[in-house]
């Protein structure tokens, strides 16, 4: 491959996480910022990027288009394998690692975006309240199950960095730490000990400091 990773995201999004994961490889990549506070998401020039016109969005060197975060966060594992950033393909790890990777987004990642943004998800703004309300409880369900499989230290598997414990750490700052600590301590745990990561602490202070 030729050229640069382009990786298009903005502050507090989903695109913290590919920033922590690129750095912990080592990648060289240009950052894109899409302001999407301000709606730059919702532009045509950017539909033609993602259609579903959400960040992040990681452009590889040879131009194919990589969206959702679980996605890209293989990709950039798997095309460093030095790195060891993911266990082996068909290994017992690898399936523990992904299953808990699908597990975050399909239930913890859409949960949180219900939570934060609860009029999107309702007809009736009225509903908003009790959208939110459902959605702070499924979440906090969700990782209170994450809880019960966290037997390693520092990370999930132990001394081993992947990027299913960078995701969690993402979406752990989007919860308030305090409850994290109080019901959820190994998580809490795990999540701290990415964010104080000598390449990824500057990650985590640009997005949460």
């Amino acid at each position: 491959m030729t050229g640069r990773y382009v990786l298009y995201g903005f502050r507090l999004t989903g695109s913290c996480a590919i920033e922590a994961a690129l750095a912990e490889a080592g990648v060289a990549h240009d950052f894109v910022a899409v302001n999407t506070k301000a709606g730059e998401t919702r532009t045509e020039a950017f539909r033609k990027i993602n259609p579903r016109q959400q960040v992040p969005v990681l452009v590889l060197p040879d131009g194919t288009t990589v969206t959702e975060g679980p996605a890209i966060l293989v990709h950039i594992a798997d095309a460093h394998p030095a790195t060891r950033l993911i266990p082996p393909p068909g290994s017992n790890k690898r399936t523990r690692h992904d299953r808990w990777l699908a597990f975050f987004h399909a239930n913890i990642y859409e949960g949180e975006l219900r939570q934060l943004f609860p009029q999107r998800y309702v007809d009736d703004p009225a509903a908003a309240e009790s959208a939110k309300r459902a959605a702070d409880s499924y979440v906090e369900r969700h990782f209170r199950i994450f809880e019960e499989e966290v037997k390693g230290s520092p990370y999930f598997f132990g001394e081993e960095l992947t990027v299913l414990d960078i995701y969690v750490w993402m979406l752990t700052q989007w919860m308030p730490m305090e409850w994290m600590r109080a019901h959820c301590p190994r998580v809490a745990s795990l999540s701290e000990a990415v964010a104080r990561r000598p390449l990824i602490a500057p990650v985590h202070a640009r997005h949460f400091g």
